[in-house]
């Protein structure tokens, strides 16, 4: 059983900030490519499944890793993981929010001890044995099961066909699952079709969504966009919009 964490302010505050400019650097490399299609990631959960990597890396790996993700080395990262998780999955809300992490191994190489035992503690992450080596499209299978499982059947495939081979030692994953419903609730009647501006040149008809009401509304001068804050019930979690000013290109602000 992991022990109980331990919330300490100073800690997550720079967890926060470090996932704050890791997920900031990961959506410019998504984007680069296409930057006209959408993209939907969670930093937190890239975050945690790599903050495993880093749990069990050493020398330049250890250094590359921590880097990545903006981590000092000093800090109790992985008690600030362990404290962030489990306010993450608390019990007890308006909203559901499960986040797992899976660490699934070769069933023929040994893992250290302490390794899986602080991954169970800090990240609730359980190594299971499966037989890559000789059973590597069932392997496949199990832990695209285990995947959807998590994430209530809303991610049934997530490894393709092929991507798990008779070289594959370690395979490790993060699902997360949240369901809520807004504080203030849309009345359906009111969506309608508008336009959508994509660019400076392009618009697109949308079916959009209307509500009157007062909501956290700024603007923020440096990036030239509005941040508007809607609340989900319990006004725990929010959803953050940036609409960038009409002169402005969404690739400026990202």
């Amino acid at each position: 059983m992991a022990d109980a964490p331990r919330f300490r302010p100073g800690i997550m505050d720079a967890l926060s900030e470090a996932i704050g400019t890791f997920a900031l650097r990961l959506l410019k490399i998504l984007c680069q490519d296409d930057p006209s299609h959408n993209v939907f990631y969670s930093p937190v959960s890239i975050s945690s499944a790599l903050a495993m990597v880093f749990l069990g890396a050493e020398g330049d790996t250890a250094a590359q890793v921590a880097q990545l993700l903006s981590l000092n080395p000093e800090k109790d990262i992985h008690q600030g993981f362990q404290s962030l998780l489990a306010a993450l999955n608390k019990p007890g809300t308006q909203y559901v929010l499960r986040t797992a992490n899976g660490l699934f191994g070769e069933e023929t190489c040994e893992f250290l001890s302490t390794f899986q035992e602080s991954c169970l503690r800090f990240y609730r992450a359980e190594l299971e044995k499966l037989s890559f080596a000789s059973a590597a499209e069932p392997s496949r299978k199990q832990i695209n099961a285990w995947v959807s499982k998590k994430t209530e059947g809303k991610i049934p495939e997530l490894l393709p066909f092929n991507s798990i081979d008779e070289q594959t030692r370690l395979v490790l994953v993060n699902a997360i699952y949240f369901k809520g419903r807004w504080n203030e609730q849309f009345n359906k009647s009111y969506t309608s079709e508008m336009p959508f501006r994509v660019n400076q040149e392009e618009q697109r008809p949308v079916q959009m969504m209307f509500q009157e009401g007062t909501f956290r509304l700024a603007h923020i001068e440096e990036v030239q966009a509005q941040v508007l804050e809607l609340p989900y019930a319990g006004e725990e979690l929010s959803m953050v919009i940036l609409l960038p000013d009409h002169h402005v290109a969404l690739s400026s602000v990202s």
